[in-house]
């Protein structure tokens, strides 16, 4: 509580879901909670979210989404029911297309505006612009392993073993849970010593391969159970 943390002000983060329609067709529940929770929380950190589709359904666009995007942009849709879903009222089906739109504010007022066209070079040219202004700080705790990489040796098979692989197994079975960053913050170590050690547990039928929302479920029982760790 006494030391003295070194702030320094963090740029803003742009979070922008290009289609929302494949996204919940893959995963929906989770997505959803997922976009509520940086939706409801995100903006006071400097996060901020864009969300598009080019199917306005209320399977893509729920009413727990759509509370939570209170300004909102539609562009030309064929059906009033289309207009309703994005914006609660009729309106974008009348658009004109080529960038006309009803853009609402987050009062709930609604102004008919223009877009502009912005070609692919124009494009390319800002982000030059805006790469040239400064370099990129990355992460490197992301990425690098430090002492956790030379913490492994070699099983009967030849596959590398790590040394907490036992413990991170005992750990899954205890608790139900396998991820990553899970096995990273229970045992304290770099991500991709943790990876490694998922992948393994893989391989020996540990956990499962990851479902279509990154979920691996735990196909072992309790250390209490009879099963060898």
């Amino acid at each position: 509580e006494e030391e003295e943390m070194d702030l320094e002000p963090l740029p803003f983060i742009v979070v922008i879901i290009d289609e929302m329609a494949d996204l919940m067709m893959v995963a929906g529940k989770e997505i959803e909670a997922t976009v509520q929770r940086l939706a409801q929380m995100a903006r006071a950190a400097g996060i901020h979210m864009i969300t598009a589709t080019q199917r306005p359904s209320v399977d893509v666009i729920t009413g727990t989404i759509k509370a939570n995007f209170p300004t909102r942009i539609s562009f030309q849709v064929t059906s009033k029911i289309d207009s309703r879903t994005i914006l609660g009222e009729q309106g974008a089906e009348q658009l004109l297309g080529q960038g006309d739109m009803l853009y609402m504010a987050g009062g709930g007022r609604i102004s008919r505006v223009h877009g502009a066209f912005v070609a692919d070079n124009e494009v390319e040219k800002v982000v030059k612009f805006l790469k040239k202004q400064g370099m990129p700080q990355y992460i490197q705790d992301v990425t690098e392993g430090g002492e956790d990489e030379e913490a492994t040796g070699h099983g009967e098979s030849g596959a590398p073993v790590d040394d907490l692989y036992d413990e991170a197994v005992a750990i899954v079975g205890r608790d139900k849970r396998a991820s990553t960053s899970y096995i990273q913050r229970k045992l304290q170590i770099g991500y991709n010593r943790a990876a490694r050690i998922i992948e393994q547990m893989e391989e020996e039928g540990v956990v499962s391969a990851p479902s279509h929302a990154g979920k691996r479920e735990v196909l072992i029982g309790d250390p209490g159970e009879g099963v060898k760790y």
